[in-house]
């Protein structure tokens, strides 16, 4: 099994800057999304902002206005940067599938292999910012599995971000028994999220 040391550092810099810049990501301008370049970015962005922002504010919640100093605490701090690459690899995935599917759908767009180049494209990139090659497999298995299984003309009205949401709640470090009582709330709040990306979503393919 690989091992990998975090530091503190990488938690307050790395993440908490995506973290702080969804609260003004409402007024920066929209880049129109024209070729598969746009598209990989748009999905690697949006995937890093849902997966990481709702996981800080469901911990945020349970933990009250103390919760960063818990990040003092090096086996926490581990068990995050864990939740938030397992998170982050689905959230690709789903947006990865919706995206083609939408555009399958909705621009007539058929080169389905597409979705293959964008997800490699991204986790090779990841291993540069540290992403475990042990998560990377992993997802990579997932990846493979769920493809053989996907409804290119369905999957976008089909529950398209079901399973982010529940790899965020299996994920998420905080102790079974307070997760069973947030189970709907955490399931939706990530909804919540993927609603507002799909919006942003049709929006700029729109010419």
């Amino acid at each position: 099994m690989l091992k990998y040391k975090l530091k503190i550092k990488d938690i307050k810099l790395e993440d908490f800057r995506v973290y702080l810049f969804a609260l003004f990501k409402g007024i920066l301008p929209k880049k129109k999304i024209k070729n598969i370049e746009d598209l990989t970015l748009f999905i690697q962005t949006k995937s890093a902002w849902v997966s990481q922002v709702t996981l800080y504010n469901y911990l945020k919640t349970r933990m009250g206005t103390k919760w960063v100093l818990h990040f003092d605490d090096e086996v926490f701090l581990g068990s995050i940067n864990k939740a938030k690459w397992n998170i982050y690899a689905i959230s690709l995935q789903d947006l990865t599938f919706y995206s083609l599917s939408y555009l399958n759908v909705f621009c007539n767009y058929e080169d389905m292999s597409k979705a293959n180049e964008i997800y490699e494209n991204i986790l090779n990139k990841e291993t540069e910012n540290g992403m475990p090659e042990e998560i990377i497999l992993q997802a990579k298995a997932k990846y493979t599995e769920r493809l053989e299984k996907i409804d290119w003309s369905t999957y976008y009205k089909s529950w398209p971000f079901n399973e982010s949401a529940l790899t965020l709640y299996k994920w998420a470090p905080v102790a079974e028994e307070l997760k069973t009582l947030d189970r709907k709330i955490v399931l939706n709040s990530m909804i919540l999220k993927w609603d507002n990306i799909k919006d942003e979503f049709s929006k700029l393919i729109k010419i």
